[in-house]
C-alpha cells in the first residue's frame, strides 16, 4: 500500500471513530445518559497508521446507575 493510500485509510478510520463517538453520544443523550469523557482515544489515534479506540471515560455514580437502568430497559424490551 502506498503512502497516499495509507493516509487515506488512516483518515477513514479516524472519521469512522469520530462518527461512532458522535452516534454514541446522541443515543445515550436520548436516553438521559451523558458520559462526559467519551471521546476518541488520542494515544490509539497517534502515528502514521492509527487504530483508533473509543474511550468511554469516567463517570459519576449517578451516571453509572442511569446507564445500568437504560441497559436493563433495553434487555427487558422496554426501551421506549
Amino acid at each position: 500500500m502506498e503512502a497516499t493510500e495509507r493516509r487515506r485509510a488512516a483518515a477513514d478510520r479516524m472519521r469512522a471513530a469520530e462518527g461512532a463517538v458522535a452516534r454514541l453520544k446522541e443515543e445515550l443523550a436520548g436516553r438521559g445518559v451523558t458520559l462526559p469523557s467519551l471521546r476518541v482515544d488520542p494515544v490509539s489515534s497517534a502515528g502514521n497508521e492509527p487504530t483508533p479506540l473509543i474511550d468511554l471515560g469516567r463517570c459519576n455514580i449517578d451516571t453509572a446507575l442511569r446507564l445500568c437502568e437504560v441497559l436493563a430497559e433495553k434487555e427487558s424490551g422496554h426501551d421506549g
